[in-house]
């Protein structure tokens, strides 16, 4: 009798757990945490030789093949705009795209988004493809292997504002310390009603933040 009444318990608890994230309620705490922390820059300075940095987020299969999500195109378009202000105020431009194939899809991010960024108007000479990195943590680790070969005068790390925080922790573990810039940011809708995109937002988020507890964790623990 006792077992079931906790049975009983814990389905109430993870029903309304279940609604307070697909109504938005908890999904809004978890995304601004996520984001706690890191001041954003709208306009990045650019001068000397200025290397722009882009974080793969994955890809999906369409009618033409492997695309970016959503997420990735708003990365592909903010990195291809400031590209685009780079050339008119910087002496030289890199792009590098980091990202591999995590999902096993067949092809990197670093492949997929790096066609794009040229469609997008980026020199495929000023393009530099990082196709080994399967987490945030080997995004930062492979691009400063890259990034320690050449002189920077400024760098620019393009992510989705749910990833930065903890994309700026790994990347400064590695001695690169970027200006942050936000491609987009994802916002719950708060109501009574659940919505998929709240629950997706969640998931997002506790990733991210599963990710940033894992980083302390490691590093107390001295196995980075």
């Amino acid at each position: 009798m006792l077992c079931r009444k906790r049975r009983r318990q814990i389905a109430i608890a993870g029903a309304a757990v279940f609604w307070l994230l697909a109504t938005g309620w908890l999904a809004a705490p978890l995304i601004a945490w996520t984001e706690a922390g890191v001041t954003p820059v709208e306009h990045p300075a650019m001068h000397g030789r200025t290397t722009l940095i882009t974080l793969g987020i994955g890809t999906r299969r369409g009618e033409t093949g492997l695309q970016a999500p959503p997420d990735g195109e708003a990365r592909i378009r903010t990195t291809a705009a400031l590209y685009r202000t780079c050339v008119q105020q910087a002496t030289r431009c890199t792009v590098v795209m980091s990202g591999g194939d995590p999902q096993h899809h067949g092809e990197t991010e670093a492949a997929v988004y790096g066609r794009r960024l040229v469609a997008e108007g980026v020199a495929p000479g000023d393009l530099v493809l990082e196709p080994n990195s399967r987490t945030t943590y080997e995004n930062a680790k492979f691009t400063a292997s890259i990034l320690r070969s050449q002189h920077d005068d400024t760098r620019i790390l393009v992510a989705s504002s749910y990833q930065m925080r903890r994309a700026l922790l790994d990347f400064r573990h590695f001695g690169i310390d970027p200006q942050p810039v936000y491609s987009n940011r994802r916002r719950a809708q708060l109501g009574w009603l659940p919505r998929r995109d709240n629950l997706e937002n969640a998931n997002r988020a506790l990733h991210e933040l599963v990710g940033i507890a894992q980083f302390h964790v490691y590093r107390w623990l001295g196995w980075f």
